[in-house]
This record gives C-alpha cells, sequence and structure tokens, in this order.
C-alpha cells in the first residue's frame, strides 16, 4: 500500500520521515507531495497536513480514503477566524488526527468523523548521544521567527557572559543582529541536530504565553529531554502540565540555574512508539 502525504506548506515537520521509516518497517509506502496536482488519480490513501484543502482536489481524489492531521492550530494574525474557517470550508474527510484534545477543540469540527490524538515524538537519534564537553550555556533549536520576542532576552544573557548556541538558519531581517548576540550554526541536516545540543549545558525553551503556542507540545523540549538537557523555559501552560505528567523538574526564566532540573525519561515519545498506537494502521488494514 502506498499512502500520499499532501504537504503544500513550507513548515518543516519530522513526523512525515517518521512515517515514511515506519510504514516501510510496515512493508508500505509514503510519498510526500508539495501540491495535490501531483497525486495520481488512482491514490487509495490520501493524507492531508492541514492546511486548506482545496474542494477540487477533493473532489479528484473522491475515491480514496482521505485523513486530516492537524498537527497545530491556526496562528496569529487572526488565528480564531482561520480555525473558524477550516471546520466550515474544509471538505468532509473519513478520517482526522489531531496533535492533542485542545487543538480538537479548538477547531471544533462535530460532524462524527472518527478521530484519535497522536502527539509528537522524537527521532531514535536523539537518544544515543556521545556526551562532551559543553562549548556553550544554553542551545534554542527551533523557528527563529519566535525570537523576535526574545531579543532582550537574548541580548541579556548575552550581557551576563552566557554563551548561546542557535540550531537553524535566522530570517534575513534578524540575521545579523541575533549574531551579534549568539552563535548562529544556519541550516544544518537533522541529523546532526542531536551532537549541537549536547555542545551545550541546557536548553532554551523559549515559547511565548499565547495561543495557539501555550497549548501545543514544545517538539524541541522533547528533544532536549531525549537528548539529556536540562530545560530553561519561559512559563506557560503546556511545559507546565508536560512537567507534571512526566515528572521533569525545569527551570523558568528569569533563573538559570539548572542545579536542581530533573530530565524525565521520553523513551516512550521516541516516533515508533508514538506512532504504533495510532489505531488508524487497523482501520486501514495496513497492520494487525
Amino acid at each position: 500500500m502506498l499512502i500520499h502525504f499532501i504537504h503544500p506548506g513550507g513548515a518543516y515537520l519530522p513526523e512525515l520521515a517518521a512515517y515514511g521509516e515506519f510504514l516501510a518497517a510496515l512493508g508500505h509506502g509514503a510519498q510526500v507531495h508539495a501540491s495535490p496536482a501531483s497525486v495520481p488519480a488512482d491514490a487509495a490513501i490520501c493524507w492531508w497536513m492541514c492546511g486548506r484543502v482545496p474542494h477540487s482536489a477533493a473532489q479528484r481524489l473522491a475515491q480514496a480514503f482521505h485523513v486530516h492531521e492537524y498537527a497545530s492550530a491556526s496562528v496569529p494574525p487572526w488565528a480564531w477566524a482561520k480555525d473558524r474557517a477550516k471546520r466550515a470550508l474544509q471538505p468532509v474527510p473519513q478520517y482526522r488526527i489531531f496533535q492533542n484534545a485542545w487543538v480538537r477543540d479548538r477547531l471544533g469540527f462535530a460532524d462524527g468523523v472518527p478521530y484519535e490524538l497522536r502527539d509528537m515524538g522524537v527521532a531514535q537519534s536523539f537518544f544515543s548521544i556521545p556526551c562532551a564537553v559543553p562549548e556553550f550555556d544554553g542551545v534554542y533549536l527551533g523557528d527563529m521567527q519566535r525570537l523576535r520576542r526574545f531579543m532582550p532576552l537574548l541580548a541579556a544573557l548575552r550581557q551576563s557572559g552566557q554563551r548561546t548556541l542557535l540550531i537553524g538558519e535566522p530570517p534575513a531581517d534578524l540575521r545579523t543582529a541575533l549574531q551579534s548576540l549568539a552563535h548562529v550554526t544556519g541550516r544544518v541536516p537533522h541529523g546532526q541536530v542531536p551532537a549541537l545540543l549536547r555542545r551545550a549545558r541546557y536548553g532554551l525553551n523559549l515559547v511565548p504565553n499565547q495561543l495557539p503556542y501555550s497549548q501545543q507540545t514544545s517538539t524541541k523540549l522533547l528533544e532536549y529531554c531525549a537528548a539529556g538537557l536540562p530545560v530553561v523555559s519561559t512559563d506557560y501552560a503546556w511545559v507546565r502540565a508536560f512537567e507534571a505528567q512526566h515528572g521533569a523538574r525545569f527551570a523558568y526564566l528569569p533563573m538559570l540555574d539548572t542545579a536542581a532540573c530533573t530530565v524525565p525519561d521520553v523513551s516512550a515519545l521516541a516516533w515508533p512508539r508514538v506512532l504504533e498506537r495510532l489505531a488508524l494502521w487497523r482501520r486501514l488494514g495496513l497492520c494487525s
């Protein structure tokens, strides 16, 4: 069986690689499409990483089993209005997947379509990193667009003598400012990220206390924990709930003392273990 994943957006979705590896282990295939136009008309399973699903594409592929996956609710500006538009205008699929209960409730579909929740996972490579002598104090991994509101914090860290490593490619208009405050790697292959994390003493989980970010899984925090790094975080609802659920202890800004931090065991969140729990595979007849 070949599953066609449609991901027309530019966002990096590590779950696509995880799906491909998981399906290959079951003897099936995955193909990722940047446009629904490249999906063949005889496709049996169409898995949309939503986004907007064009009605014309859904009609052309009407014979397929359609899965709509919502890894996130809409982001500002006009986040609530965009979520309401999705609820009203999306074609009706055969199945939905939501990152968590908050995303499901926020989108508010009430049409009886079967669904399940599938949280984020962590690549196996993050769990087996050799120890190294840290060259940096903190490390930040993730979307650097969100660092716009944290520039004063990075400046304060620099002024206090903290050395910060930023993993990723900064926006062009922030590059010079960020390079003056931290060491910026630029774009790196995902396989090199785990070793880069271990070049620092702690992971920086910089998430604004704003919906939907404050209610959604921080993938970088999971990866910090998998790599064995203490976490220094902004304070918001999801991170507090995760801390309590997993018996962790994090440091919260402006505190930087990680001596009392407890790094939780997140081995149950490795992608193969996350994906094997999906009931959808049995619904599709891909496993027993």
